[in-house]
């Protein structure tokens, strides 16, 4: 049981707490899934890229996906070694595919043929040879929320198979560019088995056909994506996910790379704020809280649920209400309608599953400080990231601040 009021006295709310056991559950689990075959997982930094949460999973032994040069930076300041960094996303600039060519990164993912054309350019520059995968598009729905579904034609990411086929021929025959892997990832919060299946099939009959053309591969990067339950959702289970990525790789030697990111944070996270009032507007029922869609904005931008745990005992019945923040925006809310009982000043409520795109897609709006982060960890509870304060918000301003 995690001591929520110890840490708000201790730490003072807004507040996130992670718990680090939880996620060495969650790698351990994903790991021993895969466990028949040679696999890579490759932690994707962008759910929670606290250092030392990275670092956590580095010494478990994790790779990481990252999709800026500043994630890849963050990956080896943390420990991951080099050979486990995979750099992905749609728009890389020069500078950055330049800085992850000179790192010497197990592979640059790309995303178009104009990106390889660039990849190319800059490796020839440098006189080196660029590592890189190429992103396939399998045109397959994956059944989730439109704003996290990436595997479609519609969808920003990849390129579909006969594009990547030219693609591998082109870099086959670059003296600049060494094809090592092919990767495909169809979306996020997936909860359904079939459609990571029927595209892992695809995809791997793409590795047939190149390796029919002399073109052979050592990475089958199946991307991430595994769903977790933020409610009553069902869930896909470690071992029937890798038993359906490992049924249609017979005959394929190959390293099987996986990119989890909600999958080993979501659920060991935890969003602590503080009752600052309720307000009624007719019959319309608020609880106004210190936290907002600044410090935790998926409520706001994907409507997604969130648990709410209120705290030790209260008593009186539970009604609906809203739970806004002080962000002048009408769109500041972590919860609507949710049944609560009445609240007081002071009271704190927890919302779970705050582990993984919380902090990190967090803002200064309304010139407001990001909340601290604290982990706990065998029992043991430590301060990771301090509170940001109003000297942090204007540090890169006030210099040029005219008189």
């Amino acid at each position: 049981m995690i001591d929520f009021r110890y840490l708000a006295q201790r730490y003072s709310t807004p507040l996130y707490v992670y718990d680090l056991d939880h996620m060495t559950k969650q790698y351990e689990a994903l790991k021993e899934a895969f466990k028949a075959r040679k696999s890579l997982l490759a932690y994707a930094i962008k759910a929670n890229s606290n250092l030392s949460v990275v670092r956590h999973f580095a010494r478990l032994g994790s790779g990481a996906d990252c999709v800026s040069i500043g994630e890849v930076k963050r990956a080896l300041l943390a420990g991951i070694p080099k050979y486990k960094i995979l750099f992905s996303g749609v728009g890389k600039k020069d500078e950055e595919i330049r800085e992850a060519i000179e790192l010497d990164i197990l592979y640059i993912n790309v995303e178009s043929e104009a990106e390889l054309g660039r990849v190319e350019a800059i490796a020839k520059e440098l006189g080196k040879e660029a590592r890189i995968s190429i992103r396939v598009n399998p045109n397959v729905d994956p059944k989730t929320h439109p704003y996290i579904s990436t595997g479609l034609h519609e969808n920003k990411f990849g390129v579909d198979m006969e594009s990547a086929k030219r693609m591998y021929i082109t870099a086959k025959n670059s003296d600049n560019l060494d094809p090592v892997g092919i990767h495909f990832h169809i979306g996020s919060q997936l909860t359904e088995l079939e459609p990571i299946r029927e595209a892992a099939e695809i995809v791997a009959d793409m590795v047939r056909s190149l390796n029919a053309i002399d073109i052979e591969l050592k990475f089958f990067d199946v991307g991430g994506g595994l769903g977790i339950r933020y409610d009553d959702e069902e869930t896909i289970a470690p071992y029937d996910y890798a038993q359906a990525i490992l049924g249609v790789l017979k005959g394929l030697d190959m390293t099987i790379v996986c990119e989890p990111g909600r999958f080993l944070s979501a659920n060991g996270g935890y969003f602590v704020t503080k009752v600052l009032y309720e307000k009624i507007n007719g019959e319309k029922r608020f609880v106004v809280v210190d936290g907002a869609m600044n410090d935790l904005i998926r409520p706001s931008l994907y409507n997604a649920y969130h648990k709410v745990e209120v705290v030790g005992e209260k008593e009186g019945e539970k009604t609906p209400a809203d739970i806004v923040g002080p962000v002048c925006e009408s769109g500041d809310f972590l919860a609507k309608n949710y049944p609560l009982p009445p609240l007081e000043h002071g009271d704190l409520l927890v919302l779970h599953s705050a582990g993984a795109y919380g902090f990190g897609m967090g803002s200064n709006y309304n010139t407001r400080g990001r909340s601290a982060e604290v982990v706990i960890e065998n029992g043991k509870d430590r301060l990771v990231r301090k509170r940001e304060t109003f000297e942090d918000l204007i540090a890169l301003e006030k210099e040029f601040l005219e008189d």
